[in-house]
């Protein structure tokens, strides 16, 4: 990634929010962009709003939704709450990681089209199994529409 274009980018985040910057808006508005957070724009943003380094990257971290590292264009979250597990959420998240060529410690692909994570309950529990693409919802999932999901999604 060119630093010049992520540091003018962030320039014209910060420029649109308000004059009292809030730092919570301005990582909303570069994981939007960027699909994560970069860790180069840790030290600009501590030196463009004369925070800390420490308070973003605590403020970064202490948000699940803020990601340190790079997501696929397409976030599949599969529910394993109570209902979803019952209802077998597990296979479909093990047929997708095998389709993918993922596990439990690599999420996202090499191409960065896919990221596959668990989520402890998407409050859709009567659809159970349920998954998202990119917080749209898959009700009454199984892993052979997972798979076929994803040929669409290509």
């Amino acid at each position: 990634m060119d630093n010049k274009e992520l540091y003018q980018q962030i320039d014209e985040i910060i420029n649109a929010q308000s004059s009292e910057k809030p730092i919570v808006a301005i990582l909303q508005d570069i994981q939007e962009v960027y699909r994560y957070l970069p860790r180069e724009a840790f030290d600009y943003l501590s030196e463009k709003l004369g925070v800390s380094l420490a308070k973003i990257y605590s403020i970064a971290t202490f948000y699940e939704n803020f990601s340190l590292s790079p997501k696929g264009k397409y976030v599949i979250k599969i529910c394993d709450g109570t209902a979803c597990h019952v209802r077998k959420s597990i296979p479909i998240l093990d047929a997708l990681r095998k389709e993918l060529g993922l596990s439990g410690e690599k999420n996202t692909t090499d191409d960065l089209m896919y990221t596959v994570e668990t989520v402890s309950c998407l409050g859709a529990c009567g659809l159970a199994p349920v998954l998202t693409v990119n917080d749209k919802v898959y009700p009454a999932m199984t892993p052979e529409k997972a798979i076929e999901l994803l040929g669409e999604l290509k």
